[in-house]
């Protein structure tokens, strides 16, 4: 066995990350949930700290249904009925109902022509990226897409690639004029809300500029949006990026796994996309889908989600992000303006990012740091996510702490 050769290497780069402080380390285990109570939001409890309830101030359940009785009976109820697993691939004999009411569901939660799902985001991204990239194709990428957009473009090996400054749609058209008359195709490709600050791509330019620049390929321009930390948490209704900036893209895929608070990710676009993408998109033909309980748990939540209760959740998530973001500027600490319930606090150092994260442990409240190479050298920060299952009370523990941190 070669192993005894390996495992120094390992070793060595796993202590070189620790030097350099972006060792994730161990996980935390969360072994039960304190329900909401005398004005707090949940509070969970961790593995070896016994009863210390700790404030979650690190999750994507922005709409905070993943405790939502309906949605977890929706699923019990799915289980009973098809059992805990899909137990095969979808084409051979893995279809359940719940996918295909759910893929129906998100169709026209969207207003697209069909939705296909996924068993995560980052496989609906791997699983339809590629399909579109050629050696005749041009990508053009945001420089702070996330990183399963980064692989499935390393995935495809297109035959052009570009990447653009941060939000610079200036560039974006630079480069398209450059590589007219080159590549036959051009898909531009970028995050809807960008999971690391908050922000949001100017979806309208971009939709703009390509539709300028269509007659210069053969085969057209696509734009392609991952709105995953968009959609149930930004917009009016809950739309994300496209009801946030009134446009549209061709493509747009998203996830059952955070504000909708299941497990699971789509895709929705044109039928003829969909019809294609069922036929020879490896990570779904391949690989086992999202449970039915899953499914149905995720159309129950999908069904509040476009609701006047979901409307109101959306609003309540986005005046505690307000709230937070407030009180950080009002603190002294740096932030991005915004409405999105990611709320950054830029430290720009790795090594006061991660004492600050232990001091907000140490106070009872789970935080995130970020450091290189999540984002770039000198955008260090510590990422908050809020919840519309938080309270005011939850949102001035958090400011409590960091003013005794300052």
């Amino acid at each position: 066995m070669a192993l005894h050769k390996l495992t120094p290497l390992l070793s060595a780069a796993l202590a070189a990350f620790d030097h350099e402080g972006r060792l994730k380390g161990p996980e935390h285990v969360i072994t039960g949930i304190q329900p909401p109570g005398h004005g707090l939001g949940p509070r969970y409890f961790l593995q070896g700290y016994g009863t210390r309830a700790f404030l979650r101030m690190n999750a994507n359940s922005y709409l905070g249904l993943h405790t939502d009785p309906r949605v977890m009976a929706a699923a019990e109820a799915a289980t009973r009925r098809f059992g805990s697993g899909p137990g095969a691939v979808r084409f051979i004999s893995g279809t359940f109902q719940p996918h295909v009411d759910l893929e129906h569901r998100l169709a026209a939660f969207h207003a697209r022509q069909a939705g296909m799902v996924y068993s995560a985001a980052y496989a609906a991204v791997l699983g339809i990226l590629p399909l579109l990239l050629t050696e005749q194709t041009l990508v053009v990428s945001d420089a702070l897409n996330h990183n399963c957009i980064i692989n499935a473009i390393r995935l495809a090996r297109p035959g052009y690639r570009a990447i653009y400054d941060h939000l610079n749609t200036t560039q974006l058209q630079t480069i398209l004029e450059q590589y007219s008359g080159q590549a036959r195709r051009a898909v531009v490709v970028t995050d809807g809300v960008f999971s690391m600050r908050g922000d949001y791509a100017p979806l309208a330019d971009i939709v703009a500029i390509c539709e300028r620049y269509q007659d210069a390929y053969a085969e057209g321009i696509l734009t392609v949006v991952d709105d995953s930390h968009g959609i149930g948490a930004f917009g009016a209704r809950g739309r994300g990026t496209e009801e946030q900036t009134g446009a549209r893209a061709d493509i747009l895929i998203g996830t059952l796994g955070k504000a909708l608070g299941v497990n699971g990710g789509y895709v929705v676009a044109s039928q003829p996309v969909i019809d294609y993408c069922r036929e020879t998109a490896p990570f779904y033909i391949y690989s086992n889908p999202l449970t039915p309980a899953e499914a149905a748990a995720a159309w129950q939540a999908l069904a509040i989600l476009d609701s006047d209760e979901g409307v109101a959740l959306v609003r309540t998530v986005g005046d505690f992000a307000l709230m937070l973001r407030n009180g950080l500027q009002q603190l002294g600490y740096e932030t991005l303006r915004g409405e999105h319930p990611i709320v950054p606090l830029l430290v720009r150092d790795t090594a006061r990012t991660k004492m600050l994260v232990t001091q907000l442990f140490q106070k009872n409240i789970l935080a995130t740091g970020l450091a290189y190479p999540v984002v770039p050298r000198g955008d260090e920060e510590i990422r908050f996510q809020l919840s519309a299952a938080h309270t005011q009370q939850d949102i001035a523990c958090v400011l409590d702490a960091l003013q005794a941190l300052t």
